[in-house]
């Protein structure tokens, strides 16, 4: 048995390239069981894969390929992009969405985030100089490139020993790094990823990016990966 499989690529740069590929499982029921859900994400290797368990009121699952999270900002942003829906409900609660010219935005509480290190650098140069650190602690770098326009280089270092050394555009930690900051930012991260972010009401951040189709209806085996 074959599974259909979107993959698109979130928050991408100004130009067009780079972002954090996401897999999409559309049809969420012929997978139910989170064991073989884990089992495939893993094998697709994609920092995140989501499943969609509803699509008319956008219920999603979401996968790293080792572990379940309850939210994460990448996955939110592009099945919201793919699906074109108002909001996504996840395990730890609804995400609204928008549209706003080439920008998909989410809006999500900073508690719903997993933790991460925000390590700060003196300077952007640290910050590309960096070698990935050992397994054991999800680090973000970060340094200020403009501070009085909020403009900011980051890389991600998710620590999983899953084979996802270096994570190219991460939504989670953008949202905590601008609540702990409380205010908008404007992150280049990776290669060349762009994330935009701004604090709302209470606890809520809205995080933004381009997103764009890799792949649709392409096919994976579960038996074969």
């Amino acid at each position: 048995m074959t599974e259909p499989l979107d993959v698109v690529r979130v928050f991408c740069g100004p130009d067009g390239r780079h972002g954090n590929e996401l897999g999409v499982v559309r049809d969420g029921a012929r997978t139910p069981a989170r064991e073989d859900r884990q089992a495939l994400a893993g094998k697709l290797g994609f920092s995140e894969t989501v499943f969609v368990d509803d699509p008319e009121r956008g219920v999603i699952d979401i996968y790293t390929p080792t572990l379940r999270l309850p939210f994460a900002g990448h996955p939110c942003v592009g099945t919201a992009w793919l699906l074109d829906l108002p909001e996504l409900v996840t395990p730890a609660g609804v995400v609204t969405s928008r549209q706003d010219g080439e920008f998909t935005w989410i809006s999500a509480r900073a508690e719903w985030a997993p933790p991460r290190t925000l390590r700060r650098y003196g300077t952007t140069a640290e910050v590309d100089a960096l070698d990935v650190p050992p397994p054991g602690e999800w680090v973000y770098a970060w340094a200020w490139q403009d501070e009085a326009a909020g403009r900011v280089r980051a890389r991600a270092f998710p620590g999983r020993n899953d084979g996802i050394d270096e994570d190219e555009a991460t939504g989670a930690a953008a949202l905590l790094l601008t609540h702990d900051m409380g205010r908008a930012l404007n992150i280049t991260q990776g290669r060349g990823s762009q994330i935009l972010t701004a604090p709302g009401p209470g606890d809520v951040i809205e995080v933004g990016g381009r997103v764009a189709l890799s792949q649709t209806g392409g096919h994976f085996s579960p038996a074969a990966g």
